[in-house]
């Protein structure tokens, strides 16, 4: 039985618009690729992401950098959007996509809402913390204010491949 003030379900946005103009996802992918690249050489665990405008700026990109910073929050989601921000002079990125190599975890996932992008690409699921499909629908649940269309998948056998290499090279 369900709660008098229960929330009703509405339903997620499916809809994956086209890449923006003068690229593609595959394109897009591959400049997040090389900051996940950027990361590993670091030490970091090998994950990029990067923001484009609606007209296909592509406005920040950066790597993981909690190992450097020390700092749980500077996953390369976190550091794109920040970077992002900082070059539009808003905390609101309408209109913009972010793009990730590996699915976002809770706490991006809740910065992608709060940011008010238009969408997620992201290349490999996660199956032990995404909260985009793997372990919750994060951006789907029905309480938020915003929601953001998502789009998993591309690239995902590069994207997975330079995790796997990493942590077995790290065992």
């Amino acid at each position: 039985m369900k709660a008098a003030n229960a929330i009703p379900a509405r339903p997620p946005i499916r809809i994956v618009p086209p890449p923006p103009p003068g690229h593609s996802w595959e394109s897009l992918m591959r400049e997040a690729l090389a900051e996940a690249v950027l990361a590993r050489d670091a030490g970091e665990v090998p994950v990029g992401a990067l923001v484009v405008s609606g007209n296909g700026d592509i406005l920040a990109r950066a790597g993981n950098a909690v190992e450097r910073l020390n700092d749980p929050t500077a996953h390369a989601e976190m550091l794109a959007l920040r970077a992002a921000c900082r070059a539009v002079g808003n905390y609101r990125l309408e209109g913009c996509v972010l793009l990730a190599t590996l699915e976002p975890c809770l706490m991006c996932t809740g910065a992608l809402v709060h940011a008010r992008l238009a969408g997620l690409v992201y290349g490999a699921a996660d199956p032990g913390a995404g909260s985009v499909s793997s372990r919750l629908d994060g951006l789907d649940l029905p309480f938020l204010n915003h929601q953001v269309w998502h789009m998993g998948g591309v690239s995902e056998g590069r994207c997975a491949q330079l995790l796997r290499d990493f942590f077995k090279q790290r065992r």
